[in-house]
């Protein structure tokens, strides 16, 4: 026993392993083989049974739990940013009863706890294609973050703009407006709703394919920002084509001495915007009562807004018209009308007021221009218009 152990430790100093043969007997052969081959079987047993619950029911589970896993932190879409932001596509699914309803959400706060930079959102009611597009796009250029564009046209058109362009994905779910009746109010409701829900919007001016800026941008933003007023026409007219269209079935929500009467063009602020939108009251009224030869886009909005918010009308519209060659439409001009002496009789056309003071600044819109003028137009308009 002795001698075994010394011959242990000197393998341990030599860094030999000893090897004690003939203290164990040798596995039998047949159990060996059997060993082996029940240990072949459990491994290709578990080979199928991976397989199999990787391509069915283990991947189902990781599946459902992967999509359904809610991480245990502060999300974005619970903090305030989910009220500040845009909508990052206008083609939504809500109905207008719903969008109107949305719409009518504002902060009766006046602070922002946030950077907020007001925005001029400008909303084309047009027909269909904006054959003065790229007027805008110039007049637009360079302003990104201080304008917001959206296009309500004819529900069978759709618009389709280059990537870069500033029309690009700006249409609204739209529906058919007719003139004079109040499917054209409703069609200016939806823009101003539609641009209600972007909180940076803060004025709001109904264009028409026909329209043009009659100055640069920043000249507009200026003029509109600091003006103490909308610029919205709503005058008393005693005449058969004012107080003649008004029906006494409308009182006494809307009573004769405050029927009034205004351009369809106009811009408001988003006080006046939210007022129109959240309207449930004038509305029915407008709607039954103010059909052809009343025309209700002349009117439903000046006598609503003369009666909540009077204040604050400059009663007047920024966009020129001429209205001088007569009949039920203004003036259409074209190529041949594009002059430096044609824009010189709208710039110096009258006088009005600009908070409390008289200006000749009246107009920062016109209408109504042919697509023949485009060219002409493009040419006339870094001299004339500044942009």
């Amino acid at each position: 026993m002795q001698n075994r152990v010394v011959q242990l430790e000197e393998g341990k100093d030599n860094g030999i392993t000893v090897v004690r043969t003939g203290q164990y007997k040798a596995f039998p052969t047949k159990l060996l083989l059997l060993l082996g081959f029940f240990l072949a079987f459990a491994i290709t047993v578990f080979i199928i049974s991976v397989s199999t619950i990787k391509y069915t029911g283990f991947q189902s589970v990781v599946t459902t739990v992967t999509s359904s896993f809610v991480p245990c932190r502060d999300d974005e879409s619970n903090g305030l940013s989910k009220w500040i932001q845009p909508p990052a596509v206008l083609m939504h699914n809500m109905s207008d009863e719903e969008l109107l309803w949305r719409a009518s959400f504002w902060p009766r706060r006046k602070e922002y706890p946030f950077k907020r930079v007001p925005k001029i959102a400008f909303m084309f009611l047009t027909k269909g294609p904006l054959p003065l597009a790229s007027l805008w796009e110039r007049f637009l250029k360079g302003h990104n973050g201080l304008y917001s564009v959206y296009l309500h046209p004819h529900p069978s058109f759709t618009a389709k703009f280059p990537a870069n362009s500033v029309f690009h994905r700006r249409q609204i779910l739209s529906q058919v407006a007719e003139w004079g009746r109040m499917s054209m109010c409703d069609a200016e409701k939806r823009l101003l709703a539609n641009a209600l829900l972007d909180i940076n919007n803060e004025w709001f001016v109904l264009v028409s394919e026909s329209c043009i800026p009659l100055y640069n941008f920043t000249t507009i933003y200026s003029y509109i920002s600091r003006s103490k007023h909308s610029f919205m026409g709503a005058f008393d007219d005693p005449g058969p084509y004012g107080r003649g269209r008004y029906n006494g079935n409308m009182e006494p929500e809307v009573p004769l001495t405050k029927w009034r009467k205004g351009s369809q063009w106009f811009e408001i602020n988003r006080d006046l915007a939210a007022t129109i939108v959240k309207d449930t009251l004038y509305y029915p009224k407008f709607k039954e009562f103010c059909r052809p030869a009343c025309y209700v886009d002349e009117h439903y909005f000046p006598t609503m807004l003369t009666i909540e918010k009077p204040a604050v009308l400059a009663n007047r519209s920024i966009t020129w018209v001429d209205w001088s060659r007569g009949g039920p439409h203004p003036a259409t001009f074209g190529r041949s009308d594009i002059t430096e002496k044609f824009f010189g009789r709208i710039f110096d056309g009258r006088n009005c007021t600009y908070n409390g003071r008289n200006t000749s600044m009246c107009y920062l819109f016109a209408r109504k221009f042919a697509p023949s003028a485009l060219e002409p137009l493009l040419h006339i308009a870094p001299k004339i218009l500044g942009f």
